[in-house]
């Protein structure tokens, strides 16, 4: 709690210093490229939402046919009270206290989540590349802060892991609600495969009902993969380095996000006045966080689209083609095949 008073002064102190905005050539992807190229932009943070891992086969939580909008609660062990709460908000299944409370919504719903992240089901795309070439090619990343707890950032070799802030935990490791023991995170899916049932009938092994998973050191039913709940702490690297960052930063990217969750969308406002924001998403969002749109907007940069498209766009902008193609093998079929028709449509 100290920590966090502390980060909200520090972040008050820095807010809206550095003068005016720097100047585009365009106020498009093509100028926020030419920006990148120069000496003038020397520090770029990425603040990035599940939008970014949609071309790996990881449905947006928000967006049609996410978690949230084909949550079915009649499927999940609970009270009825509890699911007459899901079905009024969704995100109740990632709330804190029904989690200490009724471990299985939480479990059944993110079963398939946890165990295709044990087998590596999903590839990291080209958005994730995006970020790794910055730091390889131009030395010009100064963080990532993902608010995905997939992981997939990780799977970028050459992108060193304190380059990257999960600001909301992976789900690639676990971890006690309770008491904080870390746990092996296969030794966790064996134990989830076999005590937790299958709410999307595609595992025909699945038990027909959940029972509880215990923690070896508390022994309470409350084992689950690290990431952070609605109501809970996140990480003390967010806090750490954010005040680093956020003073320096001559460029944001926000990418596929909604910037409703905080404080991780407070690094949009504590920022410099000085710095370009560039926002890449399929709807505006953040204007009540002060992002402006439309002929006004002096700082902010709007480019509607996937991220997969816009990114793609903008690493060709880059000059980066050839790294593109030595991508094939790593980044999803999805995305090769936008990289193909892409140039093919250049020739």
């Amino acid at each position: 709690m100290l920590r966090k008073r502390l980060w909200v002064i520090l972040m008050i102190h820095f807010a809206n210093k550095g003068g005016m905005a720097a100047l585009l050539s365009s106020y498009d992807l093509a100028g926020v490229a030419k920006y990148i190229k120069s000496s003038e932009c020397k520090n770029i943070a990425l603040l990035t939402g599940a939008g970014i891992s949609v071309a790996s086969g990881i449905p947006d939580f928000r967006s049609p046919g996410g978690m949230y909008d084909s949550l079915k609660p009649e499927l999940i062990t609970a009270t009825e009270k509890q699911r007459e709460t899901m079905r009024l908000d969704p995100t109740y299944v990632v709330e804190k206290s029904m989690f200490m409370n009724n471990q299985f919504p939480y479990l059944e719903v993110r079963r398939p989540f946890i165990l295709g992240t044990q087998i590596h089901q999903w590839k990291a795309t080209l958005a994730h590349y995006f970020a790794k070439l910055l730091h390889t090619k131009m030395g010009k990343l100064s963080r990532v802060y993902t608010q995905n707890i997939d992981g997939l950032q990780y799977q970028c070799e050459g992108l060193p892991a304190e380059k990257v802030v999960s600001v909301h935990g992976s789900i690639g490791l676990v971890s006690c609600e309770a008491c904080g023991a870390n746990h092996d995170f296969d030794t966790f899916c064996e134990l989830v495969r076999s005590s937790i049932k299958d709410i999307y009938n595609i595992d025909d092994q699945a038990p027909s009902k959940s029972s509880n998973i215990f923690c070896d050191k508390c022994h309470k039913p409350t084992l689950k993969p690290a990431t952070v709940l609605f109501g809970g702490s996140l990480p003390e690297d967010f806090y750490d380095y954010t005040v680093k960052d956020l003073p320096t930063i001559d460029l944001l990217i926000i990418a596929g996000t909604s910037l409703v969750v905080s404080p991780a969308n407070s690094i949009v406002y504590n920022i410099p006045d000085s710095a370009i924001r560039l926002i890449v998403n399929n709807e505006a969002v953040g204007e009540f966080l002060g992002i402006e749109y439309g002929p006004n907007a002096t700082r902010d940069v709007f480019v509607r689209g996937t991220c997969e498209e816009i990114f793609l766009d903008l690493m060709l902008l880059l000059g980066w083609k050839n790294d593109l193609l030595e991508l094939n093998e790593k980044i999803p079929y999805l995305s090769c095949d936008l990289i193909q028709k892409k140039l093919s449509s250049k020739i």
